[in-house]
């Protein structure tokens, strides 16, 4: 069965986005070489990448335009994305699902056995927490306090226990913790 793993990058103080929509200016904190080769690493394990409308729209934008390893690995790889908005998708290789998210992501996860990661994408996260469809969370933390933004985790999510897998220190103050349910 496939994994589906959740990979954000948050402040310390939890929020993925600063107060508007693509405010990442911490992302360049904790970039460097040991995230880039996690990243590399997580694209050439993922069957699929998976996305909310917000996330989509921006992602494709992005890296339509960009060149190299993981650029080409962003290209080329399937893209699940989830809008009841969207008549079209035109990024390579993405497919619109406008039905219930969950229950697709059901039916992809019990098709294969790699890895389905969702970058960004908190609305649909939430709806994919509070179903337990996540089979593991990998959470970089960015050493800065934003003090306002937009928060990964909402309030009114219902209880979950999850076991630390592992965790990597970044040379560069970031940490990444990843966690198993």
């Amino acid at each position: 069965m496939r994994k589906l793993i959740m990979w954000n990058i948050i402040s310390l103080d939890g929020y993925f986005e600063g107060s508007h929509a693509w405010d990442l200016p911490f992302h360049e904190v904790v970039w460097g070489e040991e995230l880039e080769k996690l990243s590399i690493e997580q694209l050439h394990a993922a069957d699929y990448l998976v996305f909310g409308r917000v996330t989509y729209e921006g992602m494709a934008e992005y890296w339509r335009n960009e060149t190299g390893v993981i650029a080409d690995l962003m290209n080329s790889l399937p893209k699940l994305v989830f809008s009841k908005t969207l008549s079209k998708v035109s990024w390579n290789n993405s497919i619109l699902i406008q039905d219930d998210p969950s229950a697709a992501i059901r039916k992809y996860k019990a098709e294969g056995d790699g890895n389905m990661y969702v970058f960004g994408s908190a609305d649909l996260s939430t709806t994919l927490i509070n179903d337990r469809l996540f089979d593991e969370y990998r959470i970089g933390i960015a050493p800065v306090i934003l003090g306002s933004g937009r928060p990964l985790f909402t309030k009114g999510l219902a209880f979950h226990q999850l076991s630390l897998a592992s965790t990597q220190t970044l040379t560069n103050g970031g940490v990444v913790l990843k966690y198993t349910k």
